[in-house]
């Protein structure tokens, strides 16, 4: 992910500082990306410099990204962005939340995928629809690969957190915030013992039905649908659109200006982009509004009811 925002940095010509950690890595991004990171321990790079960067962009290790956040903040940078999931249980987001309104530090959650040309277009096409009237959506993740994967316990006991929120968090950013969900979880892996299989329903502030199926244990694949009084709305791979309408049982993809999802990580340069340009931006997710909505993901993974 650094090497991806680093990509970005460069085709906008924007002067930056990489922190790395070991000299292989910073050794391959430099080849790369024609920069050369400084490395070592994070804090005692951060001591070095001339003041806490008044930006940054946080890329870290799933599993570092809290501390990293927090020593940022402590030094005293005000705007950052921060990669998902940031935290991996509720209580570490409301810290970090609580310690960034204490510091009157801006801190935003990455999910690129509100910023795909794609996404842009669907909810053009909800706005002009008049709202959407039901949400549906799968988090299958891929199960068998990813326990195969050299990952730290924590990293996989938080999977949903940090990887199936994508899903979810697209979802609710098109669909609308939950209002009450009911859910269950059951079939825990190995990897995950919590749950394989996760099913529920609800209702968001606006009055939209959802519902979800994700099944770890069988194949399967990302997927949003909206639907809307005029459009069914089909996110199935989630970088495209396809639409139904009344009139025809066939489903059309939507042309789109995707260009930049093509060239850089599909959404991070709008990403970036807004970060950088335009705070007020409705699709920058504050870290605040991410410890409001948090808990749904833990009554998700876990099974039971939310009430708003």
């Amino acid at each position: 992910m650094a090497r991806a925002y680093a990509a970005v940095l460069n085709a906008m010509s924007l002067p930056y500082h990489v922190a790395g950690r070991g000299e292989a890595s910073a050794a391959q991004f430099e080849l790369e990306l024609n920069k050369r990171p400084g490395t070592g321990p994070f804090d005692a790079q951060l001591a070095q410099m001339a003041g806490a960067p008044r930006t940054a962009i946080v890329a870290a290790s799933a599993i570092s990204l809290a501390e990293v956040t927090r020593q940022l903040i402590g030094a005293g940078t005000k705007r950052l962005l921060v990669e998902k999931p940031l935290g991996f249980d509720v209580e570490e987001v409301r810290e970090i939340a609580s310690l960034a309104g204490a510091a009157q530090a801006e801190v935003y959650v990455a999910y690129n995928r509100r910023f795909f040309a794609a996404t842009e277009c669907a909810a053009r096409f909800i706005d002009a629809d008049g709202g959407p009237l039901s949400v549906k959506f799968d988090f299958t993740e891929a199960s068998q690969r990813i326990e195969g994967l050299d990952k730290n316990p924590l990293e996989l006991d938080g999977w949903f957190y940090g990887n199936s929120s994508h899903v979810i968090d697209l979802a609710f950013f098109l669909g609308g915030v939950p209002k009450n969900l009911q859910s269950q979880s059951r079939e825990g892996l190995s990897w995950h013992p919590r749950g394989g299989i996760f099913t529920g329903h609800g209702e968001t502030v606006s009055g939209a039905a959802i519902c979800w199926h994700a099944n770890w244990l069988a194949p399967g694949r990302w997927g949003v649908e909206i639907m809307t009084k005029k459009r069914r709305l089909i996110m199935q791979p989630m970088e495209q659109l396809f639409v139904q309408t009344h009139d025809s049982f066939a489903v059309t993809q939507v042309e789109i200006d995707d260009s930049l999802d093509k060239k850089f990580k599909p959404g991070l340069y709008n990403q970036v982009q807004a970060f950088l340009d335009a705070p007020g931006d409705t699709r920058l997710l504050s870290i605040q509004k991410f410890a409001e909505i948090c808990p749904t993901y833990s009554v998700m993974r876990d099974g039971g009811q939310y009430i708003a």
